[in-house]
């Protein structure tokens, strides 16, 4: 919408239900609701949406990253209607739209290909067949698939079956088409990319590569280009291969070329192969504008309206070095599950000196289980990797959110990372030092609870102030908030959760500062609240800045770069509440069952799967903790659950 606004198109949002309030529904000229906040009612409505560009009279309709961006059916009833479609021909979208067939082509064409099977039969023991002749470890892929849905690594012959419903169930839901390939799993690859470009007058280049090899889950994390390291003569090989790719599908629009390459020795020019085909436009294209100074979103109305490519090969050059990082709303403490809820805080870093901030949500919004969890990308630019590295390191470090987990410490461990800044790069870097970019929660201090209590006094004395300003009395005693007692010295008290126990905090008053009764010792704390909810505190003369998000009885004190939650306890006397314990299988997240493996009276291994979730788009598997018999089984396949409840509960075999 920004780059449609420069260049005088006006432009229209088509939203679900849940999306009602969304940036890009305020951002646009118009905006049409299409249905309920599932998929397949709202955005995956093909006849809908053209009925939204007939409504509102728009001439193109561009897909953005998923859904329909890669739907050969909608490309062409699109053309059928008149519209636009921004992107590629139906028949382009097909030819690498099934990752079997495009194999297929690239063989025909001499492009090098992961050994692997890529044929129609689908029957599971002739998979298990393949898989054995390919040789373990092996990665079962959807055909249809992307994004990692529907890809599993399976290291032997016990646990292909398992894998592979898995993987053609979280297929089937994702992309309506169950068929999965086998390939061989290179055990130190890098992912990398290269951008394509094409017009409907024959002409396509490439906008050069991108390193896409961090990635949790077959997801990418963090992107950059160029890639590090990158051979001069392997960078052209790569980038012809791509464009001979491109050409021989008659394709048109951006795309992009994946290709993993094994660097058990390095990269070298015959270390590369063919894996897949994007049909549209990438998440991670950011990079490729920072280092060639081009927008492919004007690149794409430009070609969609019938024109040329705005630039030959050799007019496009990298200048520089650019990262993207993927800001997600999940918990890496808890196997990187998604996570939902409020943006309580939501600040970026200012973007400015090679900074930039993609982002579909504010401050105040909420993050769904319906659509896929991402916050924001964050990208940077610098001269060279070092430089731009250091501007990444910084702008995270700025970075401020709260309200609900999120990778964000989990970035900035990847971004100081010694291997990451060495470009000692594969995908399994994230398994590699996962124990030093997901290291235990840093411990509550002093200056956490010192800050916290005093966002808490503070606030306390903006309402009083308020209060007093608007009582019949504005002179009251009443209105005082000093914590005056008869015949004891001022004071407020607090409490908060420790590692070891319960840390009692006693506030006394001395002037406008307070001296806090901390665990290290009395500290002397003064401050003042900031117009944009920020703290400006002085601790024992230490003058510093931060946030502090209270939501409920959870504080969240961000300070220094990083982010520490803080749990003040507050008595509750209603008796209720209980443990769950630890026979309790509970959901980690809200979703929707789609295969529950046990009943009631079943005996169950430690580690056995009991249930199968879905959450945004993805498939995770709760298994048993310890030996035991199912005792009871709560929901059944379909029904939609909440996070925390009680799925299934397991006794021991003695019980």
């Amino acid at each position: 919408m920004d780059t449609a606004r420069k260049m005088g198109i006006r432009t229209v949002a088509v939203y679900s239900e849940a999306d009602a309030n969304a940036r890009h529904v305020q951002m646009a000229d118009e905006a049409i609701l299409l249905g309920p906040a599932e998929v397949s009612e709202s955005y995956l409505k093909a006849d809908k949406i053209l009925e939204a560009a007939k409504i509102t009279g728009a001439e193109a309709i561009h897909p953005g990253y998923g859904f329909l961006s890669e739907n050969a059916d909608f490309a062409e009833k699109c053309t059928a209607a008149g519209v636009a479609f921004i992107g590629p021909p139906a028949d382009a979208i097909r030819a690498m739209g099934l990752k079997d067939a495009a194999k297929a082509m690239m063989v025909e064409a001499d492009v090098p290909v992961v050994p692997g099977y890529h044929g129609e039969d689908q029957d599971p023991d002739m998979l298990a067949r393949e898989a054995d002749r390919i040789g373990f470890p092996v990665l079962i892929k959807a055909v249809a698939g992307g994004g990692g849905k529907g890809m599993r690594r399976v290291d032997s012959a016990d646990e292909f079956p398992d894998a592979l419903g898995s993987a053609m169930r979280e297929a089937a839901n994702a992309f309506g088409d169950d068929r999965v390939l086998i390939e061989k799993f290179l055990t130190k690859p890098r992912h990398i990319e290269i951008q394509v470009f094409a017009d409907s007058h024959g002409n396509a280049v490439h906008l050069f590569e991108r390193d896409c090899s961090l990635q949790r889950r077959h997801q990418k994390v963090i992107e950059e280009a160029p890639a590090p390291a990158m051979p001069e003569t392997m960078r052209a090989a790569m980038g012809a291969a791509a464009v001979a790719a491109a050409k021989a599908i008659g394709y048109e629009g951006a795309g992009t070329v994946e290709f993993i390459a094994d660097v058990s020795d390095g990269l070298r020019e015959d270390g590369f192969y063919f894996m897949e085909m994007n049909t549209r436009l990438q998440v991670e294209h950011p990079v490729t504008e920072m280092i060639t100074g081009q927008d492919l979103v004007d690149w794409q109305l430009q070609v969609a309206s019938g024109g040329t490519l705005p630039c030959a090969q050799e007019d496009l050059t990298i200048t520089g070095h650019s990262l993207e990082a993927r800001l997600y709303a999940e918990d890496p403490d808890n196997d990187f599950l998604p996570a939902t809820g409020p943006l309580l805080r939501l600040r970026a870093p200012i973007e400015e000196n090679g900074v930039r901030v993609d982002t579909g949500v504010r401050e105040g919004d909420a993050v769904t289980p319906f659509y896929d969890p991402m916050i924001a990308k964050l990208i940077v630019w610098g001269e060279n990797r070092d430089i731009a590295l250091r501007k990444m390191q910084a702008a995270l470090a700025s970075y401020e959110v709260a309200g609900l987990a999120t990778n964000l410490e989990f970035l900035k461990n990847t971004a100081s990372h010694p291997a990451f800044a060495d470009a000692d790069l594969d995908t399994a870097f994230i398994d590699r030092f996962r124990a030093d970019l997901v290291p235990e929660k840093p411990p509550v201090m002093d200056e956490h609870i010192a800050l916290a209590v005093l966002q808490l006094l503070l606030e306390a004395r903006v309402e009083s102030g308020f209060s007093a300003m608007n009582a019949a009395d504005p002179y009251s005693p009443w209105n005082d908030i000093t914590a005056w007692r008869l015949n004891d010295a001022a004071h407020d008290d607090f409490t908060f959760a420790g590692t070891d126990g319960d840390i009692p905090v006693t506030v006394t008053y001395d002037g406008d500062d307070f001296v806090m009764s901390l665990p290290g010792g009395p500290l002397r704390v003064s401050g003042t609240l900031q117009e944009d909810g920020s703290l400006r505190a002085t601790l024992d003369g230490h003058i510093v800045s931060a946030s502090v998000v209270v939501d409920g009885n959870r504080m969240i004190v961000i300070s220094g770069g990083k982010q520490v939650d803080v749990n003040r306890i507050i008595a509750d006397y209603s008796g209720d509440g209980e443990e769950a314990g630890a026979g309790a299988i509970l959901s980690p997240m809200p979703g929707k069952i789609i295969q529950v493996s046990v009943a009631a009276g079943d005996t169950v291994s430690k580690g056995d799967t009991l249930i199968v979730m879905e959450a945004m788009k993805m498939e995770h598997s709760l298994a048993a903790a310890a030996d035991g018999v199912v005792a009871d089984v709560f929901f059944e396949t379909g029904d939609q659950v909440e996070e925390g409840v009680l799925l299934i509960r397991l006794e021991s075999e003695e019980a």
